[in-house]
Order: C-alpha cells, then sequence, then structure tokens
C-alpha cells in the first residue's frame, strides 16, 4: 500500500519537479514497481538523486534493498539498488550491488564488473518493452546469484560460501561505466547476509552449477535473438498486411464503380430496346402502301406550269432520249455489236427525229420569252404603256 501511495505521488507531480519519464508509460513504470514490491518485499521503491557520466543530476526512481537467493540450502540477502533511467522501461534498468565494508565483490564474475554493476545479466541484455520488467529480471538474477553467489566476506578467500557482517554501515555505490553512472549515494541499513562458517564446494557441483549458468545464458541470448528475428517477422507481415488492405480498398471500391456503370447501362439497354420496339411497331404499321404512295408522290413532285412549259419539257425530254440512243449505237458499232449499215439508217433517223425536236424546243421557247413580255407588261402600270 505505501509503494502504491508514494509512487502515485511521485509520477503524478507536474513541473520542476516531476520525474523524468515519459507520460505514456508511467502507468507501466508503477505498475513494474508495485509488481516488485509484492514479490520481493526487500526492494523498496525510492526516489534519489543520479548523476550522468556527462555531469547532468536528475531525480529517478529506484528500488533499493535486497535480492534474497538460496545457496547451499541456506537464504541470502545480497544488497542492490535498481536504478530506472530517464528512457525506461523501452531501455533496460542500471542494477548494482551495494556489499558492505565486510565485504567483497567475486573477482571476474560472469555477471558483475569490480564496480559492482551488474552487466553481463541475460534478462538485462535481452530487453524488450514492453514484456520485460522488473519483477521477472529481479527473479532471474535471483537465481542466477543462486548459482554463483558474487559477493564474499572478508574473512574468507573468494571460493567458498558468500557471507556478510551482521550489520550493515552506509557504503558508496559505484560509478558504472555506462551511459548512466550514479553520484557517491549512501544507502540505509538493511538485512544482509548471515555469517556462516566457510565451507569446501564440491568441484562437481561447481562444474555443474556453472554449466546450468552457461545454459540459462544461452537460453537468454538465443530466446533474445529468436524473439528479434520474430518483431521483424511481425513488423514485415504487418507491412504486407497494411498494403494489403489497401489493395483490397482499391478493388472494392473499383469494383463498387464498375457495378454502378454496369447498373446504368443496363437501365440505358432497356430505355433503347423499349424505343426499338416502338420504332419497329411504327414502320410495320406504316409499310403497308407506303411504296405506292412514294411513287405516286414522286410522279406529281414537280409539274410544268403551263402548255408551253409541258410542251417545253416533252421535247428537252425527247432530245435527251435521243441523244442516249446515238450513244449508244456508237458504243455498239465500236464494239462490233450493231453493223455499219444498220448504224448509219438507225443514227439518220434519230437525228432527223432530233432535229425536229430541237427546232421544236426552239420555237417553244421564243413563244414563252413572249409571253413572258406580255404577261410582264400587262402588269407594268398605265403611265408606262406605249
Amino acid at each position: 500500500m505505501y509503494a502504491q501511495q508514494f509512487l502515485s505521488t511521485a509520477l503524478s507531480q507536474r513541473g520542476p519537479s516531476a520525474l523524468p519519464y515519459a507520460e505514456d508509460v508511467k502507468w507501466l513504470i508503477r505498475n513494474h514497481l508495485v509488481a516488485l514490491a509484492g514479490a520481493f518485499p526487500s526492494l523498496h521503491p525510492r526516489a534519489a538523486l543520479f548523476t550522468h557520466n556527462d555531469g547532468r543530476a536528475a531525480h529517478l526512481l529506484q528500488a533499493d534493498g535486497t535480492i534474497p537467493i538460496t545457496h547451499a540450502g541456506a537464504v541470502y540477502h545480497l544488497p542492490a539498488v535498481l536504478w530506472l533511467p530517464d528512457p525506461y522501461p523501452r531501455a533496460p534498468p542500471l542494477v548494482f550491488l551495494s556489499p558492505t565494508r565486510d565485504m567483497l565483490i567475486k573477482p571476474h564474475h560472469p555477471l558483475v564488473d569490480r564496480s559492482g554493476l551488474v552487466a553481463g545479466a541475460p534478462y538485462l541484455r535481452s530487453w524488450v518493452f514492453p514484456s520485460s520488467n522488473l519483477l521477472d529480471l529481479a527473479r532471474s538474477l535471483s537465481h542466477l546469484f543462486s548459482l554463483d553467489p558474487p559477493l564474499f566476506s572478508r574473512s574468507t578467500p573468494p571460493n567458498p560460501l558468500p557471507a556478510s557482517s551482521s550489520s550493515m554501515h552506509h557504503a558508496p555505490s559505484p560509478r558504472p561505466p555506462s551511459e548512466y553512472a550514479s553520484r557517491p549515494y549512501r544507502f540505509p541499513a538493511s538485512p544482509q547476509l548471515a555469517a556462516r562458517p566457510p565451507s569446501t564446494e564440491d568441484p562437481a557441483e561447481v562444474f555443474r552449477r556453472n554449466a546450468i549458468a552457461k545454459l540459462v545464458d544461452t537460453a537468454y541470448a538465443d530466446a533474445a535473438a529468436l524473439g528479434a528475428a520474430r518483431a521483424a517477422e511481425v513488423v514485415a507481415l504487418s507491412a504486407v498486411q497494411a498494403e494489403l488492405r489497401g489493395r483490397a480498398e482499391s478493388v472494392d471500391s473499383g469494383v463498387r464503380r464498375i457495378t454502378e456503370e454496369m447498373e446504368a447501362l443496363e437501365r440505358r439497354l432497356q430505355d433503347v430496346t423499349m424505343a426499338t420496339h416502338v420504332i419497329e411497331a411504327w414502320v410495320a404499321e406504316n409499310r403497308k402502301g407506303a411504296a405506292d404512295d412514294v411513287d405516286s408522290e414522286a410522279e406529281g413532285a414537280i409539274q410544268p406550269a403551263d402548255v408551253l412549259s409541258r410542251q417545253m419539257l416533252d421535247c428537252s425530254a425527247a432530245d435527251r432520249a435521243l441523244e442516249d440512243a446515238i450513244y449508244a449505237l456508237d458504243r455498239g458499232v465500236q464494239e462490233g455489236s450493231v453493223p455499219f449499215d444498220g448504224y448509219l439508217r438507225s443514227v439518220r433517223a434519230l437525228a432527223r427525229e432530233q432535229f425536229f425536236q430541237r427546232v421544236l424546243y426552239t420555237k417553244v421557247t421564243r413563244e414563252q420569252q413572249q409571253a413572258q413580255v406580255a404577261r410582264m407588261a400587262a402588269r407594268a402600270p398605265p403611265q408606262y404603256a406605249s
């Protein structure tokens, strides 16, 4: 309950006293620390001043206390502090062991360097946002440190079982070599390793423990590589899915347009079909007797104005007909189908008839002109009459 109240108050602050975490992850940070405090009551959430390598200082959250381990059938408590840097939880936390003055860090430990920074933990190297969290990290460290404890008492060599003094004094935390380094900080007293007499370990047990630690490290590394590969596949598949969705929308839009155009064409076809039926019915109804009416109308389309005009039209038609007949006889003589003596007799008769028709046409034309002059004189005013 205290952890929840403290974190809710600390993360809700605004202004100069606000913690430097992104707003969208503050609730996730609170849940991580609350879950850690619930499973590991010896780790207490706090806010403290943290100094970076470049000299910048910032108030950050930390989980300060001890991490319990089980070694050789006994339970020990390793003093530790888990700092939450600015980009947390997108970046892993910084874990430091804070041994008392009666403790030593095991040389060449695979997970902890000489400054106390836990840099080789597989869970930290394979940290993946947002699935990774502080609770699983603490459990992983507890398991790994149980296999190979990183702290030993000054009164015993590095190989025996870890031990600690009965009380803890304030000690400064080491300055880490990473981007986020801590300012010397004095941690309050907390439960420490219970003093135990040194014992000799079985080499087979040490080999088994180291082999298990190596297997765990390899498993974490493989899991991290597999997770990264799967994440890349998910990103690629998500891109393909988005592209397919875009293409599906384009296809659906095209299908809708084609469907609308097809419906419009079908309606137009129905209108044209109905109009065709109406026209065909009208043609069938009016086709009977249409040819006779057309012939009679063609004959009566042009009528002469008077007798002279009719006589003039007849003479012109006869002249043209005789001209065509003479032309046909000329073609027949040239082709040899008409004998030459018959050609002469026919041409003589046709030419005589054509001459009479042309003389008559000339007389009719003269009479028609005189009649037209007489009509014009009759329509003239009296003062112009002779």
